[in-house]
Formats: structure tokens, sequence, C-alpha cells
């Protein structure tokens, strides 16, 4: 991903009013190493059950605000967005407000998600090797194709709308 302004974050939600925009507290983005991820994802330190994500989408900065939905899942769900199986973290239920009118008359997606945004250092671990010959670098890229899909695909129906 590339390296993100504070006022390129900010201005790039879709699903946030002015003044969401103006108050989100951002991650320190000095620490940010740009080149291992493929979306920014972070929770907002004043408010817990708040995250955001920015991704690429045709070249330009989208941003989404979720929030946590209340409840817990009875059984360990698994990531809609690394699909990682074997997950050291926690995935909770987000739901982001759609843009535009469809938001303002209080449609909604949500998705599971790792609690904490990993998804990133995930899909990028080693997999096991599946049998003799299994192409190790091909499968993380696989997954890593498969994460930027799946985050491109959400952030754009959310920008959308529909």
């Amino acid at each position: 991903m590339l390296p993100l302004t504070d006022q390129q974050i900010r201005s790039s939600f879709v699903n946030a009013s002015q003044r969401e925009r103006k108050e989100l507290s951002l991650p320190d983005l000095a620490q940010v190493r740009w080149s291992d991820i493929d979306f920014l994802g972070w929770r907002d330190r004043k408010l817990p059950t708040v995250g955001y994500v920015v991704a690429e989408i045709d070249g330009a900065p989208v941003g989404v605000l979720l929030r946590q939905a209340d409840g817990r899942a009875r059984s360990r769900p698994q990531c809609s967005w690394c699909e990682d199986v074997h997950l050291p973290n926690e995935v909770v239920f987000f739901i982001a407000k759609r843009g535009g009118a469809a938001g303002r008359n209080g449609n909604t997606l949500g998705t599971l998600v790792c609690a904490e945004f990993q998804c990133s250092a995930n899909v990028r671990k080693r997999p096991p090797t599946a049998y003799v010959g299994f192409d190790v670098e091909a499968a993380r890229q696989q997954r890593i194709d498969a994460l930027r899909e799946h985050v491109t695909t959400f952030v754009r129906r959310i920008a959308e709308g529909d």
C-alpha cells in the first residue's frame, strides 16, 4: 500500500460525517510499515467499538468507518478477509453504514474481520507444506491476492451504497 498522509486519510471516508472525520484518532503513521500491508486498519483509541479501514480503490484511498456489533459468536468465527483458520487473534463482526443516500436511509453491510485488523500479517505467514512439491510462495501470494480482493470488494460495496 502507498503511504498516506493524515489529510488523505481523513478525506477518504465515504460513510463518515465531517465531524466523525475531524475527530477520528489516527494511528501513528510513522510506525506503519506501508510495504507490509494491503489496507490500513485500526481501532479508535477513544471509542473501543469503532474501527477504520482505508483501502486503495482504483488508485485512490477510500476509507470506511466500522462499528463493532454487540454480542459474541457462539463458536470461533473465521475472518472473511484473510480466511485464516489458525488465527492467533479474535474475530469480530463489524457493521458499516453504506455511503450516500443508502447510508442516510440506514442501510448497512457487515463482515467478520480480525479484531485488530491483523489480516495483512496473517496472510504473509508461511503456510504449512500441504504435500511434496507444494509451492509455499505461490500459496502465500494467492492468500495476499485474495485478501486484497475481499477488502476491495467490501470497501467498494460500501462506497457505492448499493
